[in-house]
């Protein structure tokens, strides 16, 4: 059985492949901004993860189903919720600033939105989703810090415009959870949607001790 993922984050391939699992990586190409235009407005940030996390995942399950009838797609999304608002990657060095000089000695929510999506015969079969939380405590990073930190180029394109396992983790006090799903795809969860999909983690190992 294949693990596809549905995603171009190196980070979240690189939770996987440390975790004994060699996926293959398909971009889905979603459209995320007309995706969550065409939310409702009272969708919870929960629903908002999930729903483009399922997005990506049958996107590219559709694509490959034929190519690998025996697999599992797996999608993700991650936003990062903050004074009431639900952001996702900052884009420039102008909004990459902004939340950091508001997000600085605080804390926010990291969201991350998981879909698993079965594969058999060709066909798409069973589906599993959820969602992990965890409480980012910020430090607060001097002017001249945040400067560096943006000529990195590394948080204009990372969920709430920062990174746990890169230089962004000089700038967080701590976290309140799961530290994979911060990094990009959590463990944990994935492994419970894959049990509710039928299929076991282990046997997604690429080397067994």
């Amino acid at each position: 059985m294949q693990m596809v993922l549905a995603s171009q984050s190196p980070a979240r391939l690189q939770v996987l492949r440390a975790a004994g699992v060699e996926p293959l990586v398909y971009v889905s190409g979603v459209d995320e901004d007309a995706l969550m235009a065409s939310l409702p407005e009272e969708a919870g940030p929960e629903s908002v993860v999930v729903a483009l996390a399922e997005a990506k995942a049958r996107t590219v399950a559709a694509a490959v189903a034929a190519e690998l009838p025996d697999s599992v797609v797996v999608g993700c999304d991650s936003m990062l919720a903050h004074d009431g608002l639900l952001v996702g990657k900052p884009g420039t060095a102008e909004v990459a600033r902004q939340r950091w000089v508001a997000m600085g000695g605080g804390t926010g929510e990291l969201l991350t939105g998981h879909c698993v999506l079965r594969v058999r015969g060709g066909a798409v079969g069973a589906i599993a989703s959820g969602t992990a939380t965890t409480t980012i405590r910020f430090g607060a990073p001097s002017p001249a810090e945040i400067e560096a930190y943006l000529a990195t180029g590394e948080p204009l394109n990372v969920a709430g415009g920062f990174t746990l396992d890169g230089y962004g983790g000089w700038f967080v006090d701590g976290i309140d959870g799961d530290p994979s799903s911060v990094i990009g795809i959590s463990l944990p969860l994935t492994r419970r949607l894959l049990i509710e999909v039928g299929v076991s983690v282990v046997d997604l190992w690429t080397a067994r001790a």
